[in-house]
């Protein structure tokens, strides 16, 4: 099995029964055949993010235990993330998805998955492209 590096968007929308990927993700989830692997500005965004429910928060943090493999390198990352803050400042790119971005070069990955559109059009260090697999891209 190989990393997918995740965003907050899927996560969310497992959470969320009102969200409007929340079918799509648990179909990715019930079909995932990879390790996911996210951050901890990732994981601060998703619960941030579902602050309309304490349970929801609560019930993501548990299932995030057993379901993800969360780095905690992200410190290591700050001069790359400042780089690709800059890069994709006309976006404008955020703190959680330019740590994915440097996630992904640190581990050798263009696998992710996201809602988000701007993985079409960030880029590694050495210019590949993602392949976002929560659309099957």
């Amino acid at each position: 099995m190989t990393d997918i590096v995740v965003d907050s968007g899927p996560l969310i929308a497992l959470f969320d029964g009102s969200d409007a990927y929340h079918g799509r993700a648990i179909t990715f989830m019930k079909g995932l055949t990879g390790t996911l692997v996210t951050n901890l500005p990732v994981v601060t965004e998703v619960v941030y993010l579902l602050d309309f429910s304490p349970q929801a928060q609560r019930d993501f943090l548990f299932w995030a235990e057993q379901a993800l493999t969360i780095d905690t390198g992200t410190h290591i990352d700050f001069p790359r993330i400042r780089t690709i803050l800059e890069k994709y400042a006309d976006l404008p790119a955020d703190f959680a998805d330019a740590s994915l971005v440097a996630l992904c070069e640190r581990l050798r990955t263009t696998r992710v998955a996201s809602v988000d559109s701007d993985f079409t059009i960030y880029r590694t260090r050495d210019r590949q492209t993602f392949r976002n697999l929560f659309f099957g891209v």
